[in-house]
């Protein structure tokens, strides 16, 4: 525990946190402030639980980070496997509830990050199956759906590209250089098209050429071939000398053993191989069709929401509780103490379960070796590909070693000479470039002067038959070579084959004597291996009996404690119900005045006659209302009456004077006319 907290401590004083707790400080913060210092490690990781749980209630804070906690699978330490305590322990600050949570959010904050990042995108959003009933939801589903799995897929070749160690700028200097290496490469060919189209019969010339590039092509296809077909001579080889080999160690082996002993071991073979098709391959064929049934029965079934999962967990632990007295139900009331058949039945289980136990070893023994001798002979066949010779051993180790070491020093002085080669390379590039330059010129002047005779393209022509006859003759003496080193290399395996005879015969005989002394090791193996399964089933039946009974005491036990504390419990709770009853007694029955007021039951009567009065109050204040309603709707009705009264003389009064404005306009312009 203090490990944990010295962690915990260590964690909060660093970045980005930047506490600066010691071990008292941090274990003497109350339940509010380890709540706060545990939503501010959430909100490092989510930043959307960033909040002062001061002005949330209790209920919410747990709720909340209950659900960050499911979504980063998060599983409580084993001393809380009941759910509901936990959630307690949560909503009030416990220390054992809340260290265990600090410590395992600090040890993979990073990883956590992403998994809340990716929680925002990857948690489904359940839609009941009613909803899904209508096209347009289900649709939109299926939407939803298609870009969840995108974002999966992109999601992954982001991390795959982030991981690949590849650079965008070393890609762009690449793609720059191959653009580069392109506009060269269609230059030098644009070049050498104009050089061609001066030179007289050049679709002669090309034509030439493209037969020869196809003899070329043709002639390492060929050579290809043959090295595929040597390639196979030699795996054949190898193939009839490990035949040869195994025959010659079956006819040693008929040689050396007896029937009785040959007899034993094909009991043996036949005894496993039934024992895997009557009782362990039809078991586990059994196993699998039922989980496979129970895995079509669930992808049948409607998504399931943590609730119903976590309702599923309990009624199994439920079950399993009761499966387990009922077992122990069984085994009180129908195994008598004296009866022997018990240790038998349970000597006869143990010795089933090591049975499967050591098929199944065999038979993953039997996979291991057969792979191991795949690879072996992988390993000796790419030794012999290699160095044309099988793996050295001891002093012939050794004496590689000796010549690897002498070669490394040749090696030193010819990169030496090589050094001095390559600077006389470059003096020569150098004269060879100034020999083009001046073999140009002359070619430009033969080709004038040819030009100027008639017989332009005659010394092209001579130098390109003598090139190709040049090279026909190198062909030639390539195959002849190709020949003398095929039969050189048959006259080398015969001898190898023969030496490799002659020293594996001694090896032979030396192993025929170990096997023998082998034989009688497995033997002596057996016996002893069969003493110690009698005693090992003795001693595992009295400790199968003697853990049951320590089991039993110990639930017992348990039973007994938690039936100690609840009694406790309901004796404090009494103790304190009484210790209220006689205060409240002594108040009630004290002639102080001020102590009696303070009782819970004059505070009561207090309040009931209060609400009594008021009660008596509002009910003639509703008395008065009801008797004045009738006259007082009357009256409001009388001056809603006066008030359309006025509004009609008011519009009245308004129309007449409008019409005495229009009559003095009518006067005035008649008397205008007039005057006129």
């Amino acid at each position: 525990m203090s490990d944990q907290m010295q962690f915990i401590v260590e964690k909060l004083n660093q970045e980005p946190f930047r506490k600066s707790y010691n071990l008292i400080t941090f274990d003497s913060l109350e339940s509010v402030q380890l709540l706060q210092l545990l939503n501010d490690v959430l909100g490092e990781i989510d930043p959307k639980h960033v909040v002062d749980i001061r002005e949330e209630l209790p209920e919410q804070t747990a709720k909340r980070m209950l659900t960050l906690l499911g979504i980063l699978k998060y599983k409580p330490p084993g001393s809380i496997s009941d759910l509901s305590a936990f959630r307690q322990g949560l909503v009030t600050g416990s220390k054992p509830v809340i260290h265990p949570v600090l410590h395992w959010l600090l040890q993979r904050t990073n990883e956590l990050k992403k998994r809340a990042y990716l929680a925002r995108f990857l948690v489904k959003l359940e839609v009941p199956v009613e909803f899904l009933q209508d096209d347009t939801v289900a649709d939109v589903n299926k939407q939803y759906e298609e870009l969840m799995e995108a974002f999966k897929n992109l999601h992954k070749e982001c991390e795959q590209l982030k991981t690949s160690g590849f650079s965008t700028a070393e890609i762009r200097r690449d793609i720059s250089a191959m653009e580069e290496e392109k506009d060269q490469l269609i230059k030098r060919v644009e070049r050498l098209k104009k050089r061609v189209e001066t030179v007289q019969n050049h679709q002669r010339m090309l034509e030439i050429a493209r037969q020869l590039r196809l003899e070329k092509e043709r002639e390492e296809s060929l050579a290809q071939q043959k090295q595929e077909q040597k390639n196979q001579l030699f795996h054949a080889e190898q193939r009839l000398q490990r035949a040869q080999l195994q025959l010659k160690e079956m006819h040693h082996a008929v040689v050396d053993s007896k029937p009785e002993s040959l007899m034993k071991k094909l009991e043996e073979e036949i005894n496993f191989n039934s024992y895997l098709t009557t009782e362990k391959i039809p078991r586990e064929l059994e196993s699998k069709k039922k989980s496979v049934y129970f895995l079509q029965k669930t992808v049948g079934e409607p998504a399931l929401s943590q609730s119903d999962l976590n309702v599923l967990e309990m009624k199994i632990n439920e079950v399993n509780a009761q499966i387990n007295q009922l077992i122990e139900k069984r085994m009180s009331k129908y195994e008598p103490i004296d009866s022997k058949f018990s240790m038998y039945r349970q000597q006869a289980s143990i010795i089933s379960r090591k049975k499967e136990a050591k098929a199944e070893e065999l038979q993953a023994a039997k996979e291991e070796m057969s792979s191991m001798e795949r690879q072996m002979l992988q390993k000796t066949n790419q030794a012999q590909e290699l160095e044309g010779s099988e793996v050295l051993k001891g002093d012939e180790f050794k004496h590689y070693v000796n010549k690897l070491r002498s070669k490394n020093t040749f090696y030193k002085k010819k990169r030496l000479e090589i050094a001095e080669i390559t600077a006389e390379y470059g003096i020569l590039q150098r004269t060879e470039e100034l020999l083009k330059q001046r073999h140009e010129a002359i070619q430009q002047q033969l080709q004038a002067i040819e030009d100027k005779k008639g017989i332009s393209g005659y010394s092209y022509t001579q130098e390109e038959l003598e090139r190709v006859s040049a090279v026909k003759s190198e062909m030639d003496e390539m195959k002849g070579r190709t020949l003398d080193n095929m039969s050189e290399m048959v006259k080398k395996l015969n001898t190898m084959v023969a030496e490799k005879k002659s020293s594996l015969a001694p090896v032979i005989k030396e192993l025929r004597q170990l096997r023998q002394k082998c034989q009688e090791l497995t033997q002596e193996c057996d016996e002893k291996k069969i003493q110690y399964d009698s005693c090992a089933a003795g001693l595992e039946s009295n400790r199968s009996t003697l853990e049951q009974e320590v089991k039993g005491l110990l639930e017992e036990c348990i039973q007994e404690e938690s039936n100690y504390r609840y009694v406790n419990c309901m004796k404090r709770n009494l103790e304190i119900q009484l210790q209220r009853a006689k205060e409240e007694m002594k108040m009630y029955v004290s002639p102080d005045p001020q102590e009696r007021r303070k009782a819970i039951r004059e505070q009561y009567t207090r309040m009931i006659l209060e609400q009594e009065n008021l009660g008596k109050k509002l009910r003639e204040k509703q008395k008065v209302v009801r008797e004045s309603h009738g006259p007082n709707m009357k009256q409001i009705k009388m001056w809603q009456d006066f008030e359309q009264l006025m509004e009609c003389k008011r519009e009245c009064f308004l129309k007449q004077q409008n019409q005495t404005a229009i009559g003095q306009v009518i006067q005035e312009g008649g008397k205008d006319r007039l005057v006129l």
